[in-house]
């Protein structure tokens, strides 16, 4: 007797995006220029409190791909710091104070190895990236992170017309006690 195998769900190809706008920076060095503005106290505690959720979630991004602002970096080295899994940081110049196209095009070029990204980058690119991809009419606050589920099965697939899935956003005043 043969049995024929039916599969219960239908594969959908999927990839994973977190969006990370860079945590609160400080405007007290008048003699520094944007790119070097570093985290003020409240960025320095919210940063973390952004890792510890996604080490309590079991989250972990494959990759991080930050702009080089100091204050993008220092998010992602003090998310990153919270984990129990080391991820790897690659520094993106072109991610600095991008548009959402950027993004995507940056994206574009990532091994298919990769299923999880997490983004950390600027207003307004990385609002206008979240609408593109979620038809969600939210502006990011800093340190807020959205978990995107995108239809693609290979990242240059991706374009600012994908539609993908909100799977859930969090902002770090929601985050007391993480």
């Amino acid at each position: 007797m043969t049995t024929a195998f039916t599969p219960s769900n239908k594969y959908e190809p999927m990839k994973t995006l977190f969006l990370l706008r860079h945590a609160k920076s400080s405007w007290k060095e008048a003699g520094l220029g944007d790119h070097e503005r570093p985290l003020n106290k409240r960025g320095r505690r919210n940063a973390p409190q952004i890792g510890q959720l996604i080490e309590e979630k079991k989250l972990w991004p494959d990759l991080i791909l930050s702009s080089t602002a100091v204050r993008a970096m220092r998010t992602a080295e003090a998310v990153a710091a919270t984990w129990d899994k080391e991820v790897p940081i690659l520094p993106q110049d072109e991610l600095y104070l991008a548009p959402s196209a950027t993004y995507i095009e940056t994206l574009c070029y990532l091994d298919n190895g990769f299923e999880r990204i997490l983004l950390v980058g600027h207003n307004p690119g990385i609002t206008e990236l979240l609408r593109h991809l979620t038809s969600l009419d939210e502006v990011m606050p800093t340190a807020a992170l959205a978990q995107i589920e995108l239809p693609i099965d290979h990242w240059d697939q991706l374009r600012l017309q994908t539609s993908g899935r909100l799977i859930d956003f969090w902002r770090p005043r929601e985050l007391d006690g993480v």
